[in-house]
């Protein structure tokens, strides 16, 4: 399915507090938006985001994404049905440690 025979998709513009939310363009921008929704999105955003770009394209967004908090790791790899060891923020996470807290 195309994104662009879907309607535009709503979210909370909390979300996207620090960008022009009026001016978003969920085509172009499509890797920012679906790893924002993840990131800070509700059930109802994460639905919509995958009405809107369909699961193979939130897939392939969510598998290459950078970061992702833990959380968001665990309900992403739930919602796309594939192992967190599969991601590549889980993998950066591998090969740079967070500090022991000293």
């Amino acid at each position: 399915m195309s994104s662009s025979t879907v309607a535009k998709p709503i979210f909370h513009k909390r979300i996207f507090w620090d960008v022009n939310f009026e001016k978003i363009d969920y085509d172009a921008k499509a890797s920012f938006v679906i790893e924002r929704v993840f990131e800070r999105g509700d059930v109802d955003d994460i639905r919509n985001c995958r009405r809107y770009y369909g699961d193979e394209k939130v897939r392939e967004v969510l598998l290459k994404a950078k970061f992702l908090p833990w959380t968001r790791l665990f309900l992403a790899s739930a919602v796309i049905d594939r192992p967190i060891e599969d991601f590549r923020c889980y993998t950066l996470r591998q090969l740079n440690p967070e500090l022991l807290p000293y």
